[in-house]
């Protein structure tokens, strides 16, 4: 017997469900009034931080420069140092405010380097946790995400002024 797992929130996701052609994180960078239904974390003259609407694990979030480029290259070095300053400030808040036991942190570049959304530059902080993943990610390719994301959203929102 097949045991089905429901997750509804992810078919847009999976389905490839055609979107609107504008990026969807310019969007997010030119609509700070929306920071709240688009869970921004965080926003400044750099970038955003903003959870990840498809996460690995509870907590997932990014850092994206307001700079539409595909390109890391194309960065200019003080927006670079300014993310990784972030990125620093927010294994710290995940660790440390959110109990995570470890951190992964990484960028896809591009289409052939795994990249979801291959036309804007994103870093993903995912939060990991010893025993974290079991078979049913091994074997059926599914995650499971055992919290509720309104609540970590806002779990991590309420860390963001002791960290940054």
């Amino acid at each position: 017997m097949q045991e089905i797992l429901y997750a509804p929130w992810r078919t847009e996701y999976v389905a490839g469900t055609p979107q609107d052609e504008a990026c969807v994180f310019c969007h997010i960078s030119t609509h700070e009034a929306d920071d709240a239904a688009l869970h921004v974390l965080y926003r400044d003259a750099y970038c955003f931080v903003v959870m990840n609407r498809y996460p690995y694990t509870p907590g997932h979030f990014m850092i994206i420069p307001h700079l539409h480029t595909d390109k890391l290259e194309a960065l200019e070095s003080a927006t670079w140092l300014h993310m990784s300053d972030l990125a620093q400030r927010s294994v710290r808040l995940l660790k440390e405010g959110f109990g995570a036991h470890g951190v992964n942190i990484g960028m896809n570049l591009g289409r052939a380097g795994g990249a979801g959304i291959a036309e804007h530059i994103h870093l993903h902080l995912v939060p990991r946790w010893e025993r974290d993943t079991n078979f049913i990610t091994s074997i059926a390719d599914t995650r499971v995400y055992s919290s509720d994301f309104e609540k970590i959203f806002m779990r991590i929102k309420s860390l963001i002024p002791q960290y940054f």
